[in-house]
Parts: C-alpha cells; sequence; structure tokens
C-alpha cells in the first residue's frame, strides 16, 4: 500500500511541474509575440493592406520641418521618405527626446489606423544634419574639438563661465 501510495505523490508532483511549465511556455511565447514589431518602410506599409493594421511596426523616416505640433503629452509630425509622407500622432508616456527636431531622422514604433495616421508609443530621434556646420557655408566657423573647448572654458580667472 506504501509504494502506491508514493507513486500518486510523484503523479501529482509531475502533474503540478507539467502545469507550471506549460504556464511558463505560454506566457513567455505570447509575451515575445506581443513585443515583436516589424520594421517597414513608408512604401511598404502604404502595401500593406488590411496586415498594416494588425501589427506592431516600426516606421523610420525623415521629420518634415514645420510639422512639429505639440498638444500636452501628445506630439503630431510628418515623416518623409523619398516623396511619401505619413502622419503619426505619438502618445507615449514619455517625452520626445531632445534631438526630435524638424529634419530629424526619427523612428517611431506602434500602429497603423484605418484613419491614416501612425499611432507612435515610442520615438527614437537621431540629430539633424543641419546643426553640422557645412564647409565654405558663409558663417560657419571651424569645428573646435572637445579638448579646446574645455581649455579654452578653464583659460578664465576662476575655471567659471560668466
Amino acid at each position: 500500500m506504501s509504494m502506491s501510495n508514493e507513486a500518486s505523490k510523484y503523479l501529482k508532483f509531475g502533474a503540478v511541474t507539467m502545469l507550471i511549465l506549460v504556464s511558463l511556455g505560454y506566457l513567455a511565447y505570447t509575451g515575445v509575440q506581443d513585443s515583436k514589431s516589424y520594421y517597414v518602410t513608408i512604401k511598404e506599409l502604404n502595401g500593406m493592406g488590411n496586415d498594416a493594421y494588425s501589427k506592431r511596426l516600426r516606421v523610420a523616416g525623415n521629420v518634415v520641418p514645420g510639422s512639429i505640433k505639440r498638444s500636452g503629452t501628445r506630439v503630431d509630425f510628418m515623416l518623409k521618405e523619398n516623396d511619401l509622407m505619413l502622419p503619426v500622432s505619438y502618445t507615449g508616456t514619455e517625452a520626445p527626446p531632445d534631438t526630435f527636431k524638424d529634419d530629424s531622422q526619427a523612428l517611431a514604433d506602434g500602429s497603423f489606423g484605418r484613419d491614416g495616421v501612425f499611432h507612435a508609443k515610442q520615438l527614437q530621434a537621431k540629430c539633424a544634419s543641419k546643426y553640422a556646420p557645412q564647409p565654405g557655408q558663409p558663417g560657419a566657423a571651424p569645428a573646435k574639438s572637445m579638448s579646446q573647448n574645455q581649455g579654452s572654458q578653464s583659460s578664465g580667472s576662476n575655471g567659471m563661465a560668466n
């Protein structure tokens, strides 16, 4: 009688262990599916049809100058890729990065709505190339290196900026 009682305990333990492992596997699988996003160009997005509305997507482009409109925590703007434009509405939990400006390269992560607007939950931006002085431009001073900038700051009487 003790053998069958002991075997019953092992069987129950094995069943509970299997249930836990299956549950963890399911949670891991659904978590990966929810966080997966597809990188597409604006041209590819326009050609996706109904698939565009059901997937989490990432779209990159340049921010159209003058298109950034801020309204509280919401930011609406236009992304441009070649001659194609895409309206984007960002409503993420964090403010857009400091590098998010006109002509900057931006990467929006979210979903495409049936209203034709890309609804972004995350936003990344690279510094626009217009901030780098172009050689031969009027008023473009030669760039100083970081060590030259630090050296000129410390050459004052007490090293503090006035």
